[in-house]
């Protein structure tokens, strides 16, 4: 999942209710600018651990056998317990 854009969005949208707050309740320009300020600042934070929390969910979704890669196979051990087409049918039959 493509998880970039995450803080971005985040961070804008609270920008953007920062920007209807502001007009509605007629704030003074410096107190807007640092109002805005800090909830662009903070929320960037809270999306960058949003994005973080997603990566590492979708990280183990995305590969479960990625815990096997570097794994031998004995190809013997396959051989060995490899059922005939007639131990299949018996047992297909049988339930």
């Amino acid at each position: 999942m493509n998880t970039k854009p995450i803080p971005a969005i985040i961070m804008l949208t609270a920008g953007f209710v920062t920007c209807i707050v502001g007009i509605v309740q007629h704030f003074s320009f410096g107190t807007y600018v640092k109002t805005l300020l800090l909830v662009l600042i903070g929320f960037y934070l809270l999306g960058c651990i949003v994005k973080l929390v997603l990566d590492k969910g979708f990280r183990v979704m995305d590969d479960p056998l990625s815990e096997y890669e570097g794994l031998e196979i004995d190809d013997d051990l396959i051989d060995d317990l490899a059922m005939t087409d007639d131990e299949y049918q018996d047992d297909y039959q049988d339930n």
